[in-house]
């Protein structure tokens, strides 16, 4: 990691670490991280130009404005934002809103499928 920015294989290597995690490819070409067997959590552009994933509802706008962060298209509306690389956060805030990701993802499970996902 070169500045304290993460790579796309940073960021791959971190969303897989996650509880429960795995990986698929969809949409001929969207690295997409899941728990639970198909809830995403985070979707990564195969060669890496852009991550997507959730986060708090009270603070999507917030997001939005900061310079590099869009709403993520056709997922806005479920609070999921995206950015282009090089990624415009430091890797300790964007690990943080990874793991927010997956955890607001897995608090929605069933409590029985939520075993062993939380952090």
């Amino acid at each position: 990691m070169k500045a304290g920015r993460m790579s796309e294989v940073d960021v791959a290597t971190f969303c897989l670490a996650l509880p429960g995690a795995r990986e698929d490819y969809k949409w001929g070409g969207v690295r997409v991280f899941s728990v639970a067997g198909n809830k995403m959590f985070a979707l990564q552009n195969l060669r890496g130009e852009s991550l997507a994933f959730k986060v708090d509802k009270d603070l999507f706008l917030g997001h939005c404005d900061r310079p590099g962060i869009h709403p993520a298209p056709y997922l806005a509306r479920a609070q999921w934002i995206i950015m282009n690389t090089p990624y415009p956060l430091v890797a300790e805030e964007l690990q943080g809103l990874l793991q927010r990701s997956h955890q607001l993802v897995v608090s929605k499970l069933p409590k029985r499928t939520q075993v062993g996902l939380l952090l």
